[in-house]
């Protein structure tokens, strides 16, 4: 960067996008924070609301959902499966996809973790109107369609 090129925080735009990521950042931590006495850490509940929302999930379904790589889920999901809380069946029509299932304690903390988290939207969406909150989810889901775009 030269002298003469202006600084990124010269740019209305990157405070902006320091607006958002900080929200995403405190939410997250907040969300963890609510989530403690669960005994169940952020990674673990996105995996139960998941699941709760859709059950009978494959694991490459979540894996997509979670935007993350199926082998950090097959990391997280022994480490829930022993708690109790999921359960791996095979698929019916294919042995080898495996589906995802809540056992009755995994729907209770899935539930009450869905309850915390609804509180926290919320109390952090209620400073808000929903016309304003409408603006903020159709910002967000153009920004994310833009990000998704395959480079040229």
């Amino acid at each position: 960067m030269n002298n003469n090129q202006p600084l990124p925080w010269d740019n209305k735009r990157f405070w902006n996008w320091i607006a958002v990521a900080r929200a995403c950042h405190v939410v997250k931590q907040r969300l963890a924070k609510e989530l403690a006495p669960l005994d169940i850490k952020l990674p673990h509940f996105d995996i139960l609301a998941n699941i709760y929302r859709s059950e009978g999930i494959s694991q490459q379904d979540l894996a997509h959902k979670l935007l993350v790589g199926r082998s950090n889920i097959s990391m997280l999901l022994p480490q829930i499966e022993k708690r109790g809380l999921i359960e791996r069946r095979p698929d019916n029509g294919d042995k080898r996809v495996l589906r995802l299932y809540l056992t009755d304690k995994g729907r209770e903390i899935a539930r009450r973790g869905l309850d915390i988290e609804v509180g926290l939207i919320e109390m952090s969406m209620s400073t808000s109107t929903p016309e304003e909150c409408d603006l903020v989810g159709d910002v967000m889901k153009r920004m994310i369609a833009n990000m998704e775009e395959p480079y040229d």
